[in-house]
C-alpha cells in the first residue's frame, strides 16, 4: 500500500470514528454491558474488549435501574446494539448493608431528610417520597448470583428493549480475576479426598 493510500485511509478510519453516530455506525461487538463501578471489575479484560467495541454502563452493583433502562433502551432502539451482558461481583460494596441503614447513615451525615431531595435534579417530579421506597432506591442485596439472574430479567422483560435482543448475566470473581455463570462455583464443583473416597 502506497503512502497516499495509507492516509486516506486513516483518514477515512477516524472519519468513522468520529462521526459514527451520524453515519449510524453501531459499536463494533452491538454491545451494551452493564456492570459494577467498583474499579477491582476490569471489564475490559474480561470479555476480551478494546476501545470501540461496547457501550459500557457502571453503577453500585451493576443493577437495572431507570438510568440503566433509559440507556439501553436508547443503544438498542437507535444505535445498532443486539446483546446486553450484565456482570455483577462478588464482594460487591452493595451486599455490605441493607437500604435503611445506608438512609439513616446519609441523613446522620448530611444532616437532611432523604424524602425531601430531588433524585434527579433536572426532573424534581421524579421524587420518592416514602421512606421505605427511598431504602429499596439504593438497591442493595445479599445473593449475588440471585441478584445476576434477577437483572438479567429485568432487562428481558422491558417493553422498551427489543425481543431480539440477547441478555446474557455472568459474575465476575474479584478472588480469581475470571467470569462465570449464575450459581456455578468451580470450587464447589471440585471432588474433595473425602468425597472421591466415599464414592469408590
Amino acid at each position: 500500500m502506497g503512502v497516499v493510500q495509507q492516509v486516506e485511509k486513516a483518514i477515512q478510519e477516524r472519519e468513522e470514528w468520529v462521526l459514527r453516530r451520524q453515519k449510524g455506525i453501531p459499536n463494533n461487538k452491538r454491545l451494551f454491558v452493564l456492570t459494577c463501578m467498583d474499579e477491582r471489575v476490569n471489564i475490559e479484560e474480561a470479555l476480551g474488549l478494546q476501545p470501540g467495541d461496547a457501550h459500557i454502563f457502571r453503577n453500585a452493583g451493576g443493577l437495572v435501574t431507570d438510568d440503566v433502562i433509559r440507556s439501553a433502551a436508547l443503544t438498542t432502539n437507535f444505535f445498532g446494539t443486539k446483546e446486553i451482558i450484565v456482570v455483577t461481583h462478588t464482594e460487591c460494596g452493595m451486599m455490605l448493608k441493607n437500604g435503611k441503614e445506608i438512609v439513616e447513615a446519609l441523613q446522620a451525615k448530611l444532616g437532611i431528610d432523604l424524602s425531601h431531595i430531588h433524585l434527579d435534579p433536572s426532573l424534581p417530579e421524579l421524587a420518592l417520597k416514602d421512606p421505605k421506597a427511598i431504602a429499596r432506591w439504593f438497591r442493595t442485596f445479599e445473593d449475588v448470583d440471585e441478584i445476576t439472574v434477577a437483572q438479567v430479567e429485568l432487562l428481558r422483560n422491558h417493553p422498551l428493549i427489543p425481543r431480539d435482543v440477547t441478555v446474557t448475566g455472568y459474575i465476575y470473581e474479584v478472588e480469581t480475576g475470571r467470569l462465570r455463570r449464575p450459581f456455578e462455583i468451580l470450587s464447589r464443583r471440585v471432588n474433595s479426598h473425602a468425597e472421591m473416597v466415599g464414592d469408590a
